[in-house]
């Protein structure tokens, strides 16, 4: 088959490794691909210099671009109508909203075959505007009728969607985000990237794996960290990824005296992740907005525990009781209380977390998802044919 994923950033990032893997995976079975993206500027790294996934095609368009932009969506839209057009392709896979909308549209009215689409996080959320909310449920809504599936990487996805009169619920399928889960099954604690961290020997360590960006709950993970300090000034916490928020962090850090007790491991290759987060006990994951969050999973598969807010995804892999806690959305004092928990029980700690690796290891294996996805490519396109 010849395939194309469009995507509206290549960031390092969760959609995109999902993104990148499918890709890999799918050139390793002999199919034809290419990526079609936008531009990624920023301190949010570029995936593709990180990592190698293959050698195939990518084809950047400049007007596709995050932010709603009239002018540039219709400029991006024509762009890649005709860029689908002249390469005849089997399938066309968008991913990330934006791409979604413009992409599907796009893809249909070129006459592509199969047209499918992952929602890897929601654009209508609880913590937006109504106003927003609306206006994207309404474009959601349009972009649908123009592809042929839509698959979602958590139940919760599906849920919101249908929910939402998005889609019927026939229309969607779960197919969980794959990773490297055998890089991190193996990975171990080392002491010399403690040391190059500034990390205490003996510190227990908790590691959130997020973009410094606003949507990550950094505002709810300082307020926590306070707490957890009060009952355990040794404690530490290590934050892997870069992001707009970097210098505000720094300068909150300071201004609250606890600056010590973190370290920041900036932009870290995907391939590397793994070892960053067995250097820790235990993983926080407080966004407000995620599909299923990828860095749980990445802790889980190391042996760590999670805690999260009950939102989206969360709960399919933070079992509470089982493989963390869940907490009520925003509910700092019940993260603080978990985590002071946990860190002083390391009996539980170690059965959590093993408990985790056992859910996670196959499930999210990413040969896993490429071969589902392959199998959704060629059934549809025989229907069609």
């Amino acid at each position: 088959m010849k395939i194309c994923h469009v995507i509206t950033r290549m960031i390092v990032g969760g959609a995109q490794e999902n993104t990148m893997l499918t890709i890999r995976g799918h050139l390793e079975k002999g199919h034809e691909v290419e990526l079609a993206t936008g531009f990624s500027p920023g301190r949010e790294g570029k995936l593709l210099e990180n990592a190698r996934y293959g050698t195939f095609p990518v084809v950047e368009f400049p007007d596709l671009v995050r932010e709603i932009s009239p002018w540039h969506d219709l400029k991006a839209y024509f762009a890649l109508k005709k860029y689908f057009r002249n390469n005849r392709f089997d399938v066309v896979h968008t991913h990330s909203s934006k791409a979604g909308i413009i992409g599907r549209l796009a893809a249909r009215a070129a006459g592509v075959p199969v047209v499918v689409h992952t929602v890897h996080g929601q654009a209508f959320h609880p913590y937006q505007s109504r106003l927003k909310n609306r206006l994207f449920i309404f474009l959601e809504r349009f972009a649908a009728r123009y592809c042929d599936k839509i698959y979602a990487v958590a139940q919760a996805m599906t849920d919101q969607c249908v929910a939402a009169k998005v889609a019927p619920a026939e229309k969607y399928m779960v197919v969980y985000s794959g990773m490297d889960t055998a890089a991190f099954d193996r990975a171990e604690r080392d002491e010399a990237l403690r040391e190059k961290l500034g990390i205490p020997p003996h510190a227990q360590v908790i590691v959130t794996v997020a973009r410094l960006f606003a949507q990550k709950g950094y505002e709810y993970v300082i307020p926590a960290a306070e707490q957890v300090l009060k009952e355990n000034s040794d404690a530490h916490f290590l934050f892997v990824g870069d992001g707009p928020l970097y210098d505000t962090l720094i300068a909150e850090l300071k201004s609250k005296n606890i600056a010590g007790n973190f370290h920041f491991a900036g932009l870290v290759p995907p391939a590397e992740v793994a070892s960053y987060i067995a250097q820790a006990d235990l993983l926080w994951h407080l966004s407000l907005h995620e599909g299923l969050p990828r860095a749980v999973v990445q802790a889980l598969a190391v042996g760590i525990p999670a805690i999260g807010f009950a939102l989206d995804g969360t709960p399919e892999v933070v079992i509470n009781g089982e493989t963390g806690f869940v907490t009520a959305a925003e509910d700092v004092d019940a993260v603080a209380e978990k985590s002071v928990m946990l860190l002083n029980d390391p009996v539980l700690r170690r059965e959590l977390g093993k408990n985790g690796k056992c859910r996670v290891l196959e499930q999210f294996d990413w040969h896993r998802m490429s071969d589902i996805l392959e199998k959704e490519y060629i059934d549809l396109l025989a229907a069609k044919r």
